[in-house]
This record gives structure tokens, sequence and C-alpha cells, in this order.
């Protein structure tokens, strides 16, 4: 189980109302192109805010983590984009052992908590953390009650044959969220117990979505029983009146470091420098209580979000995100889980 210091909960964007003193008084004329990779409405308010408060034009591209890490590996002789922000750091840093970003050392860098400054260490300062999120379940309590399902607490429960087509997880090919859940079980049980896990929950999917938000969203409409997902994304929804209910798995559960990355070779690197620190400011980072989305900010004089799950109480496992995070563990067991796992009929 991981030790969490007390730290302030609130996470990773912008409003118009609070500039951040560093960008007061810029007048800064460009461009920057950012692939974003967290929930649309966060991208919509820091490029507002980030173009308010420098003057620099962003151009914003919403996709998954994995559709992001995808383009950015194919446009490495061209790149399109300047930034990626947001997501499982796991993609991240497997972009940064490809050569696919530069390094750049934030001055922000010193008001971060330790284990986002290690984040940014271990990547060689090719990423930084900016949000710490836990992986857990969500339920839709009124589906739940109809058809007179038992309240899952733990990840063995997703198993009972009363969950037959009713969970839905995104495909951890594409999905940052969902190779955090892979990860997560094969480093929990053991790769041989992980994978027969995997099969046995397989046959209780109905979906395998393309982002990690969609199962979330599909759980507060009603569209699936249960979702497979980041508890503070459950949480919005639930604050926005949703039927859900949440819970850490009692057995144990995995975390994102959710970075941000300057894409090597892009055609704005000063902007792009820019819009990095910008994500790392806790003005920049206090904007998600008021978004009501309650990861675990970087910085540590970002704000208390009182709505934020309490992660003193959530057993976090010693999760190994170097490792999960390197190219070729990521490559194999992405390949793995499609070829013995989500090849199998359901």
């Amino acid at each position: 189980m991981v030790a969490l210091r007390s730290v302030a909960l609130a996470g990773v964007l912008f409003s118009v109302s609070a500039v951040p003193a560093f960008a007061q008084g810029q007048a800064t004329v460009g461009q920057v192109t950012v692939y974003c990779s967290i929930l649309e409405e966060q991208c919509r308010e820091g490029a507002s805010m980030f173009e308010r408060a420098t003057g620099i034009k962003v151009s914003m591209v919403r996709k998954s983590t994995g559709e992001v890490y995808a383009q950015v590996k194919a446009e490495a002789s061209n790149p399109r984009g300047d930034i990626w922000w947001g997501g499982p750091g796991e993609p991240h840093l497997q972009a940064a052992d490809e050569g696919l970003l530069d390094e750049y050392k934030s001055p922000r860098l010193a008001e971060l908590h330790d284990w986002a400054q290690r984040h940014a260490e271990q990547s060689k300062f090719r990423t930084a953390g900016i949000y710490l999120g836990a992986l857990g379940i969500g339920y839709n309590t009124e589906l739940l009650k109809k058809k007179g399902m038992p309240e899952p607490k733990c990840w063995a429960d997703l198993l009972d044959t009363k969950f037959r087509d009713e969970i839905q997880i995104a495909d951890p090919s594409s999905s940052g969220t969902a190779y955090l859940f892979l990860a997560t079980t094969v480093q929990r049980l053991g790769e041989d117990k992980g994978f027969d896990y995997l099969k046995a929950l397989h046959k209780n999917i109905n979906q395998y979505t393309k982002s990690g938000i969609a199962p979330v969203k599909a759980t507060a409409l009603g569209e699936t029983t249960v979702g497979i997902a980041f508890m503070h994304d459950m949480l919005t929804q639930i604050l926005q009146g949703a039927p859900i209910k949440t819970l850490a798995p009692c057995e144990g559960t995995g975390y994102e470091t959710g970075s941000v990355s300057i894409i090597k070779g892009g055609k704005n690197p000063e902007a792009a420098r820019k819009f990095l620190d910008f994500t790392l400011s806790p003005e920049a980072q206090n904007i998600n209580a008021k978004l009501k989305i309650n990861s675990i900010p970087s910085n540590r004089n970002a704000e208390l979000s009182p709505d934020a799950p309490k992660f003193s109480e959530i057993k976090l496992i010693d999760y190994d995100t170097p490792r999960w995070g390197t190219p070729a563990e990521r490559s194999r067991l992405l390949k793995k889980f499609d070829t013995e796992v989500k090849a199998l009929p359901r």
C-alpha cells in the first residue's frame, strides 16, 4: 500500500478568472497545438485561459491517451502537435523512451509533490506529473437495484455471472485508463493469474470503448450497470446528479500519474514550454475544484477540494509506473491482451 502524504485535492485545469502570476502582463504572439487526453471540458477551459493569459493561440485536439500516443508516434518525422496534455503516465513514459518527447526542466518542478518530481526524474525530464487518480469501480445504483444484483466491493466480485454483459471498460490499446487496469491486474495477481482473471472478466464485458471516460458516462446514463474507471471521474458524475456509487476495490488498486509532455520536433517549442509551465501552476490546477474534477494535483499550493475521494482511506498497491511504462513491457502486455483476451468469444 502506498503511503500518500496529506495533499491538497484539486486538479489540472484553468479558469479565465485566475490568471497565473507568471503570465500577467505578457502579450506574447504565437500559437501552440495541444493534444489533450483529459476531459473535454477541461481541454476547453484550459485553452481559453491560456490564450487570455498569454496571447498565444491554442489549437486543441481531444483524443484518448492511446490515440494520442499512436498519433505522436506516427507523426514523429513531421510532428504536428506541440504538447501532449493529460492521461496516465505509462504511454508518456513509453513515448519518452522512444525519443518522441523533448527534455524540459520546468521552473515549476520545485513546487510539486515528491511523487510528481520523481515522475519527472524517472522520465529524464521528458514528462511531468500533473495529477494523481485512483482506479475504481462505479455502478449505477438504480440499475443494480432493478436487476437484483449484488453490490461489487472487490475486483473478484466482478467475475460473478450475474454481471454477464453488465460491465464496461475501455480498450487498453486506445485508453490509458484501461491499460492501467491491465497492468494493475497483472501486478496484483501475477501474470498468469492476472490473465486468467481478465479472461473470466471478458465474459461479463458488454463493450470495450475507445476512451476511458466513456464507461463513466455510460454508467451515469444507465447504458451499463458497472464501469471500471477513475474514481474522480465517477465522482464528477455523482456531483452532477447521476445515480452512481464509486468505490476502491478491497484487494487494492492502481493509480495514474497524469502527465504532460512536450512533443519532440514540434513547430512551437517556446509556446509549448509556456503551456507546460502553465499546467503545473497552482492557479491553473485550482480550477478543478470549480469543475468538480477531484484528482490530486501535483502542485503543493493547489487548493483542497472537499468533494474529492479520501485517498487516505483507499488501499493502493505499490504501482510500478516505470516498469509498466517501458515500451517493451507495454507493447508486450497489449499484444497479449489482444490475442489472449479480447479475441475470445463472449
